[in-house]
């Protein structure tokens, strides 16, 4: 079993309705949906380039996916989870714009954020504890020799490239498309998600996500709100 502690709206949030409708799967319930016909996309289509997202879920990495170092447990990562996030004020995300990043689409805040940067950073730290070290395999399925020098570092250190000054907030929408499908798509993400872009997202909760079993969809576990007044809800 591996968990993640990622950020996504509550469930009930708008873009979090929009989103399970695109990726075609719910990660709060794990209930699926078939995939909808939107511009010149076809269901099969729109099928097919969601495939890697939907298996994650509507998200973006804080912490990525990490079995338990020895010593702790679901538990223990859930109540420090819950101490955490009860210390750790909200705040928000102006506006998110649909980008095409190493050949995916996602969503990522219009313009940079100090305060979303130190708070990822503070996630990476607080939990690396919960974090058992990566396995030979797990450390070749991140393809090493072509990371950056500091990337690499990150991974032997942290167990993921993309932490601190290497991290990009994103919320991933699709798999890498060509050139040919490249605008399509990015069309037809725009048709879907639409007014719901023009609001700000609020960051007030962390999401854990688990992963059953190897090659399993990850699904929420727990959501824990931001701030002291909240309580933790668990999906």
């Amino acid at each position: 079993m591996r968990y993640a502690i990622y950020f996504t709206p509550d469930r009930d949030d708008p873009l979090t309705r929009v989103a399970a409708n695109w990726l075609g799967r719910d990660a709060f319930t794990g209930v699926t949906a078939p995939a909808p016909a939107i511009g010149r996309l076809s269901p099969a289509e729109i099928a097919f380039h969601t495939a890697a997202a939907r298996r994650y879920g509507f998200h973006a990495t804080l912490k990525a996916p990490f079995s338990l170092a020895a010593g702790e447990t679901q538990a223990s990562l859930t109540k420090s989870l819950d101490v955490f996030s009860a210390n750790m004020p909200a705040f928000s995300i102006p506006r998110l714009v649909i980008r095409q990043l190493d050949g995916f689409f996602a969503l990522v805040p219009e313009s940079p954020l100090p305060q979303l940067n130190r708070f990822a950073d503070d996630v990476v730290v607080a939990f690396e504890r919960f974090r058992a070290p990566l396995s030979d395999t797990e450390m070749a399925r991140r393809s090493p020799d072509s990371l950056k020098p500091q990337e690499f570092r990150n991974l032997h250190q942290w167990g993921y490239p993309y932490v601190f000054e290497a991290f990009r907030f994103h919320m991933t929408l699709s798999g890498r498309a060509g050139e040919a499908d490249a605008p399509r798509i990015a069309q037809a993400i725009e048709d879907f998600f639409g007014p719901v872009l023009d609001e700000p997202v609020p960051v007030d909760g962390l999401a854990l996500f688990v992963e059953a079993e190897p090659g399993a969809p990850f699904e929420v576990m727990s959501y824990h709100p931001l701030g002291r007044d909240r309580a933790r809800k668990t999906a």
